[in-house]
């Protein structure tokens, strides 16, 4: 895992380098106090050498300067060094998400997503920058004080440094429960996230229903469980961090003693005494700053192995002789289609589905809740993958088929329509890359909501708000729909494309739909019925099967399923 997370060191190497250096001369301004010290101790007071301890003054000054540079460029640079590391990982974090199959969404809340993609790569961030810089600059002090004590005196360094294995076996000891708690505590962090971006979401349904004390509830469950978690973190850390720190103290008694003695039997004087006492400060800070920065270490560990666990999630892979399609006519052929969804796999979603779509023909699926309708859709458009049978694309296997050639020939209004945070130009443009103003107001108008536009206050610059609370449920159902006229597919999906619609509103849509329809394979899905007397096919799906298959016409002679669905809807 080092040399995974030591990966995105690469591209910035350089200023990696250059925060490493200035670290490691901080670390090394910070040795000459002592030996000064013990200089002045030992000789230029005693023997008035006035000159020298003014030379030295100004030198140690003009050394602390230099630090003081240095230690600018560790702070601002290293940090700069850390956020871009982080920027890295979540550009990749995020790329990769876009590619990660529709079932891992299905089972993957969004806050939890949200979470790792900030707040862990943000500890990621610190322990990028203070990580090895803190690791350096302590390693080099502890060996820097262990020699220059060993001048001093070399048994009396010995019996110090006795000491701190204690503090490593101590460490090592305490390790895996600090990891334990703060990955516990991570995934509760998540939790809250999660609850909170699904509370907030759908804050206009629990004012609707007056369940503020239901969703506060809720809320205060994963919120205790998160103290629980976090208490427990720290509890770990405090254990860790007094039984540090009660070992540090215990040194300094050691040194004390030790010293003391050996300065009383004259194997030390009072100048090696002083500058003992400074190096073992010297060698206590950086074991400090060891037991400081372990809990960043912990979490940005934690925070790096979540990272990795979304990094290793398998995406959405192409077969490797799938091709891009090029043109394609549309005749698309379920065959023998067996499917369930992977959370669900004692519900049998679709069972051993047949049928045709007819190029340049508009097919329609009807059928009651739960059917298999929208799960066609999905299929077609190889958001998942079949448990058997095949779907075929103007003869070809859409599995031998790029995803993303396929895609591109294929339009969806779907009746849950997704508005981003934006305005109401980009939310169209999402149907075509690159796409001109010109085509923008042009799939407007076709839509029948460029006038609408138009008496906003900024126009087609009007911010519509998160998930487009700006707009009415029409509004928004007709900037999806402009999307599908800017896309212009061969293929086109409608999952319930008016069913937000009033009834002159609709008419005025569905001219424009039968327009865009004209020519091209249509799959529409309506639980309206009314919208779909005019298809050239009607497929009627119950329990994932195939109930009935015709036109209207037909079907309502035949007296089946459909015709107990037209009686239902008109006598209900």
């Amino acid at each position: 895992m080092l040399k995974r997370f030591f990966k995105f060191y690469k591209p910035h190497k350089k200023l990696f380098v250059i925060d490493t250096i200035c670290a490691f001369l901080v670390s090394a301004c910070n040795m000459f106090y002592p030996m000064i010290t013990k200089n002045i101790i030992n000789d230029y007071v005693p023997n008035k050498k006035m000159q020298l301890l003014i030379v030295w003054c100004v030198a140690l000054l003009l050394i602390y300067f230099i630090k003081a540079v240095l230690t600018y460029i560790v702070q601002y640079w290293g940090h700069v060094l850390g956020v871009r590391i982080q920027g890295d990982m979540r550009r990749a974090m995020f790329k990769h998400i876009q590619k990660l199959p529709y079932t891992y969404f299905d089972t993957h809340k969004t806050g939890a997503i949200m979470s790792r993609l900030v707040n862990d790569l943000f500890e990621i961030s610190e322990l990028a920058h203070h990580g090895p810089e803190d690791v350096l600059t302590s390693v080099i002090s502890i060996v820097g004080a262990f020699i220059m004590l060993a001048t001093i005196n070399i048994y009396l360094t010995l019996i110090v440094f006795i000491f701190i294995p204690l503090l490593l076996i101590f460490a090592i000891k305490n390790r895996k429960k600090m990891n334990d708690a703060f990955t516990t505590m991570r995934e509760e962090v998540s939790k809250v996230n999660a609850d909170v971006e699904t509370t907030v979401s759908g804050v206009r349904v629990t004012k609707a229903y007056n369940s503020q004390h239901y969703v506060q509830q809720r809320f205060d469950k994963v919120n205790k469980d998160f103290i629980s978690a976090r208490s427990k973190a720290y509890k770990a850390m405090g254990i860790f961090g007094s039984g540090m720190g009660f070992i540090s103290d215990f040194l300094y008694v050691a040194v004390l003693l030790a010293g003391g003695v050996f300065m009383y039997f004259h194997y030390i004087d009072a100048g090696e005494f002083a500058a003992y006492i400074l190096f073992i400060a010297m060698l206590l800070t950086p074991i400090k700053t060891i037991i400081v920065i372990y809990e960043e270490i912990q979490s940005g560990a934690t925070g790096f192995k979540r990272f990795c666990e979304i990094m290793d999630e398998k995406t959405e892979e192409d077969a490797p002789d799938a091709v891009d399609i090029g043109e394609v006519c549309g005749d698309i052929e379920f065959k023998n289609v067996q499917f369930t969804y992977e959370n669900k796999k004692d519900e049998e979603i679709l069972d051993d589905v047949s049928f045709l779509i007819p190029h340049g023909k508009t097919t329609a699926l009807v059928g009651g809740s739960g059917g298999g309708k929208t799960t066609v859709c999905h299929l077609i458009m190889h958001f998942y993958e079949l448990n058997g049978g095949e779907i075929t694309l103007d003869g070809r296997d859409i599995r031998a088929i790029t995803r993303a050639s396929l895609r591109d020939k294929i339009g969806i209004v779907a009746q849950d329509v997704f508005i981003f945070d934006g305005t109401v130009k980009e939310n169209i443009a999402f149907g075509k890359e690159n796409a001109t103003d010109e085509e923008i107001y042009e799939a407007a108008k076709r839509a029948n909501i460029h006038d609408y536009i138009m008496t906003l206050p900024n126009g087609y610059e009007t911010w519509v708000g998160e998930r487009g609370v700006q707009l009415s449920g029409g509004q928004r159902q007709r900037v999806s729909i402009a999307r599908a006229f800017l896309k212009n597919p061969p293929i086109l999906i409608l999952d319930e494309a008016t069913s937000a619609l009033d009834n002159i509103t609709e008419i005025q849509i569905q001219k424009a739909l039968n327009e865009l329809s004209a020519g091209r394979t249509v799959i529409a899905v309506a639980h309206r019925l009314s919208t779909i007397r005019n298809a050239n096919q009607i497929i009627v799906l119950e329990r994932g099967k195939v109930v009935e298959k015709g036109t209207h016409d037909e079907l309502v002679r035949r007296g089946g399923r459909y015709a107990e669905m037209l009686g239902e809807k008109y006598n209900g």
